[in-house]
């Protein structure tokens, strides 16, 4: 068993497999979430359960959070009973997935109340990354750290590249999402397209594979959408359709996001029609006119 005590806020769809992942890994980690029922997997699995954001503090050395936005983040870290009411832990790692500013804001913050570091370190490569170990990680910081956190990233990440100064690893993600949600979209077009014009869309993937049309978004969110099987959801429309509308809030009048702006409109259309909460494979859904 390693030495360092983590801290794990946030068991969800992401949070839980990567807590999973520390676990296997031997380090000792004590878990909270807002909904408690979802850290049982973990506490099963031999995890710690707190209480308060700050029983979880007390108890860690490195703090890691997993949560849906800035507001949680914020409500754990510096509300009552949380994390910055502690003194101990030396680092805060977050996963999650914000506009850069209010990390650096929130860096600060911490720094000023109880001499935490802070790292954003959003991540990338779903479900299915988070339980293999094999995320993705872009990451802002300190060099000193980011060289106290790298050890404990490999249970958790295949890749993981310092970035620069607070915020640099948010405003990759914000890049990396772009990128993601975009293709999302035209996957979702390409697959009903194929089903309107009598191609087999569940052929697709294999048909595709190697040729430039291939992208591990397509052989992941194509078979799903053909099927319109949306069960163990990848991610939801509201997560991705929170991260493009912060790119459109970091990026406007900066730079031209005309493809982002389509996609946009499109996940929010998915989610107009009760989707915001279901798996991203359902924006297809919201190019057939008879759903």
């Amino acid at each position: 068993m390693t030495d360092t005590r983590i801290g794990f806020i946030g068991t969800g769809l992401m949070g839980l497999p990567m807590v999973m992942r520390l676990l296997e890994a031997g380090y000792p980690v004590t878990v909270w979430n807002r909904s408690a029922g979802k850290t049982k997997p973990a506490i099963d699995a031999g995890a710690t359960l707190a209480d308060t954001p700050a029983e979880l503090a007390a108890a860690s050395d490195v703090i890691m959070c997993c949560l849906t936005n800035a507001a949680a983040i914020e409500a754990v870290i510096f509300g009552d009973g949380g994390v910055s009411s502690i003194q101990g832990p030396s680092l805060l790692i977050d996963f999650s997935s914000m506009d850069p500013g209010q990390t650096v804001e929130f860096s600060q913050r911490l720094r000023g109340l109880n001499g935490m570091g802070w790292l954003d370190a959003p991540v990338s490569g779903g479900t299915p990354a988070a339980q293999t170990g094999t995320l993705t990680m872009m990451v802002g910081g300190t060099e000193d750290n980011f060289a106290q956190a790298r050890p404990l990233m490999d249970p958790v990440a295949r890749r993981v590249t310092h970035m620069g100064p607070s915020g640099a690893g948010q405003m990759t993600k914000l890049v990396n999402q772009v990128i993601s949600g975009c293709t999302m979209a035209i996957v979702a077009e390409a697959v009903n397209f194929a089903k309107k014009s009598g191609v087999d869309a569940t052929r697709l993937t294999d048909a595709l594979a190697g040729g430039f049309a291939d992208s591990k978004p397509f052989q992941l969110l194509a078979p799903r959408m053909a099927a319109e099987n949306f069960k163990n959801p990848l991610g939801t429309v509201a997560m991705m359709l929170k991260d493009l509308d912060t790119v459109a809030a970091v990026g406007g009048g900066k730079a031209a996001l005309p493809m982002t702006d389509t996609a946009r409109a499109l996940m929010r259309k998915a989610g107009e029609m009760g989707h915001l909460e279901h798996d991203i494979s359902t924006i297809v859904l919201a190019l057939d006119q008879r759903k």
